[in-house]
């Protein structure tokens, strides 16, 4: 078993749902050991003029390796209705594999840990909430210092219980 950190997100059709509807579907994957307060935030990159996003992250303990996690969480993401034909388009449902354990993986299906996490407000934000020492397995700086780097600008935190 490992912990893997998943970050969620939606800014279409009903956002609130579709991320609680990701949330039990993942604890079918493992055991969900963490969430994260719900955050809106402004889109980053993308198309102009998309809706304000939904985003969470969630620790899950699962013993899927992280080529076989990430499988599961694009399955989800279709069964959610999520459509891949701009990138950082507006979504359904958007599940990022953040870190798989200490694992360090570099193929053209998968890098970890996230290339962009570290560099993401909208990530950093609930990932503090989890785990604020959690470090980088290749830089080794810890998600809040990331996250005082980065700075919370367009982030609001909207609900503790979701």
């Amino acid at each position: 078993m490992r912990a893997a950190y998943v970050a969620l997100g939606a800014n279409l059709g009903d956002p609130l749902a579709a991320l609680r509807w990701a949330r039990d579907e993942l604890a079918r994957l493992g055991t969900v050991t963490g969430v994260s307060a719900l955050y809106r935030t402004a889109p980053v990159g993308g198309p102009t003029g998309q809706p304000d996003y939904l985003n969470a992250v969630l620790r899950l303990e699962t013993a899927l390796r992280p080529p076989d996690l990430l499988a599961a969480l694009h399955r989800l993401e279709a069964e959610a209705g999520r459509e891949r034909r701009e990138r950082w388009e507006a979504r359904t449902l958007d599940l990022d594999l953040l870190l798989c354990g200490e694992e360090v993986w570099e193929t053209p299906d998968l890098t970890l840990p996230h290339p962009r996490a570290w560099d993401r407000a909208f990530v950093l934000a609930p990932l503090a909430d989890l785990a604020p020492r959690l470090a980088h397995p290749v830089t080794g700086e810890r998600v809040e210092a990331a996250l005082g780097r980065v700075g919370r600008a367009g982030v609001t935190r909207v609900a503790a219980d979701w």
